[in-house]
């Protein structure tokens, strides 16, 4: 008879992931900073799990002339469904202590791998949209010229210099799934040694 109970070790960090997922509800996952001559102390959008901030007036004030559209948090049905996903994640992982089977560690594992393949496709369309969906009657029309921010990384927008790089929850979420791919490691592995 196989045991697939998990180790103290691993309920820990389970623990702790969803700790981390309850946390990410609270401070911004992802920043989009936006460097220009005219603007030495820097722009920033900081997106949360459930809204827009930072210079988001600025920002919007500056878009207006290169034919973006605005942005507002009511546009996103996105704000309105991740603090609910955030939420289930980490009582997924506290529920995993208690169910206490490896299996559906490994489960949960795939449905947050595929979460961030899917959230990371569907930044990538929010970033498309408002880059290449320009107002053909704006102030400043540079031809063949589109203002998509990078997904992640660096990315000249004519003056503007635009960093894509993850936040404090960000970084948080990052380290929940490495938290439970550690757990499926560590109870696939230590299983097959005993």
């Amino acid at each position: 008879m196989k045991i697939s109970n998990l180790t103290s070790p691993s309920q820990v960090m389970l623990l702790i992931a969803g700790l981390l997922f309850i946390g990410s509800l609270f401070v911004p996952m992802w920043r989009i900073e936006l460097s220009a001559p005219q603007y030495p102390e820097g722009l920033m959008l900081q997106l949360h799990a459930n809204k827009i901030a930072g210079d988001v007036d600025i920002i919007n004030g500056l878009n207006h002339y290169i034919g973006m559209a605005t942005l507002h948090t009511e546009n996103f049905f996105e704000f309105k469904v991740l603090p609910y996903v955030f939420s289930a994640f980490a009582l997924i992982s506290f529920l995993l202590i208690f169910i206490n089977k490896r299996k559906a560690v490994f489960g949960f594992l795939i449905v947050f791998v595929l979460f961030v393949v899917v959230a990371g496709i569907d930044f990538y369309r929010w970033n498309y949209e408002y880059g290449h969906n320009l107002n053909p009657d704006a102030a400043i029309k540079v031809p063949g010229m589109s203002y998509q921010p990078p997904l992640i990384g660096y990315k000249q927008l004519l003056n503007f210099g635009a960093y894509s790089i993850p936040d404090t929850g960000g970084w948080m979420l990052a380290g929940a799934g490495i938290l439970i791919g550690l757990v499926v490691l560590k109870e696939f592995k230590f299983k097959k040694a005993v």
